[in-house]
């Protein structure tokens, strides 16, 4: 690139430590070249020339910049404990790690008169679930926080995942099962899981550090 091309505050693809990084230029340094941030690591870099810049980095619609296979390679390995131990507390004792799982065994031939396994209310947008006008028996602990943060007053601002934990709690729409001793932790690793599998399709927007609201602007 050239140097008339270099605008402050764009993100640009930047060769940094034999890799490549997206970099959003902060300024120009009075040593000659420009300041940055690696967006990825939060850690400012240096760019003495703009030969070492790839091109603009790409935005999607709304904004939002996209994500490299880098960056989410990067976010993955970082939540792949706390995944584990969302899968433990869903399966089982938190306590007790990861049950593995064993052969099923056979069901049961069916009796005329049984009837049909009323279907669990998934909490995705548009499902539906047991009979019409049916409340489900319990939450999951994603259906309940899409439930608060849609409750929640427009002056709370964004919630935190204790915050949501609290309110889900008194108001009966969730419980942790026992033994999960980190229901927050639960909750945030969760939600970052949806928000990275389901891009723009997530019901939630990560607002600021640690904080969340509806992703259609629920509640905001």
């Amino acid at each position: 690139m050239k140097k008339n091309d270099v605008k402050v505050g764009e993100t640009y693809h930047v060769k940094v430590s034999g890799s490549v990084a997206d970099v959003r230029i902060t300024g120009e340094n009075p040593h000659g070249g420009w300041d940055g941030l690696n967006v990825l690591t939060n850690r400012k870099v240096r760019i003495k020339s703009p030969q070492r810049l790839r091109g603009k980095s790409p935005a999607r619609p709304g904004g939002k910049r996209v994500r490299t296979k880098a960056e989410y390679e990067a976010e993955a390995k970082r939540e792949a404990d706390i995944a584990k131990a969302v899968d433990a507390v869903e399966t089982g004792d938190l306590t007790k790690g990861v049950t593995v799982p064993t052969r099923a065994k056979k069901a049961k031939k069916a009796s005329k008169d049984a009837k049909p396994a009323t279907k669990r209310h998934t909490g995705e947008r548009g499902a539906t679930g047991g009979d019409v006008g049916d409340e489900p028996k319990r939450l999951s602990i994603l259906e309940a926080a899409v439930k608060v943060l849609g409750e929640r007053d427009p002056a709370d601002g964004p919630l935190n995942c204790t915050q949501m934990v609290e309110r889900m709690t008194a108001k009966g729409y969730w419980s942790p099962a026992r033994g999960g001793k980190t229901p927050a932790n639960t909750l945030y690793s969760a939600v970052l899981r949806e928000i990275n599998t389901k891009g723009d399709a997530s019901r939630f927007d990560k607002v600021e550090r640690g904080k969340f609201s509806l992703a259609d602007g629920k509640g905001a």
